[in-house]
């Protein structure tokens, strides 16, 4: 019973850290016609909930980032099917990112928090993924991964692939669908 009390705790904490650090006024406006190239391919990610340990399996999940490994893909959960990472983590869209454009509205402590999906390619490697692929330049510099011009992240407190913490998380941070869509339903758990 204490170890279950000091990590909700933790988790508490945690979370009240990365609304934080996402609550920020700051939007992105600059565009960027044509800047991110664009490949088909599958890729998803789960739904609502913000209660860590909602977990669904990731189907497939391999390691994002190396040569002749999937940087994104789809995976089969209680929400439907979801982008995922290489590795199977869930994949994010946030709300206060502007379709289209060139950089990220997730900076600093947000960034912290929900990290980019990069990749080593303009035109990454994905598979289940029907939305428009393509990237930006990242907060780090890295190329990060766009489905249907939004960029996408993984949440930190989503610890094991097919976890959906994050989804719904202080009503701006949602799981893709395989064609790019948010998912809107709250998650199991």
């Amino acid at each position: 019973m204490k170890n279950k009390l000091i990590l909700t705790a933790a988790a508490g904490a945690f979370a009240l850290v990365a609304l934080a650090g996402c609550s920020s006024s700051s939007t992105s406006t600059a565009a960027a016609p044509g800047a991110a190239s664009t490949t088909s391919a599958a890729s998803a990610a789960p739904a609502y909930g913000g209660a860590a340990g909602a977990s669904a399996a990731a189907s497939g999940a391999t390691s994002a980032g190396a040569s002749g490994t999937v940087d994104a893909q789809t995976a089969s959960t209680s929400l439907g099917t979801i982008v995922v990472n290489g590795a199977g983590m869930t994949a994010y869209f946030f709300d206060k990112d502007t379709k289209g454009a060139s950089t990220s509205a997730c900076t600093g402590g947000c960034a912290t928090a929900w990290p980019e999906i990069t990749t080593n390619s303009s035109a990454p490697t994905v598979e289940g993924i029907t939305g428009t692929v393509g990237t930006i330049t990242g907060v780090d510099g890295k190329l990060q991964i766009t489905i249907n011009g939004l960029p996408i992240y993984t949440y930190a407190a989503d610890t094991a692939p097919g976890q959906t913490s994050g989804q719904g998380f202080g009503g701006i941070w949602h799981v893709i669908g395989a064609d790019g869509s948010e998912i809107m339903t709250p998650a199991a758990g």
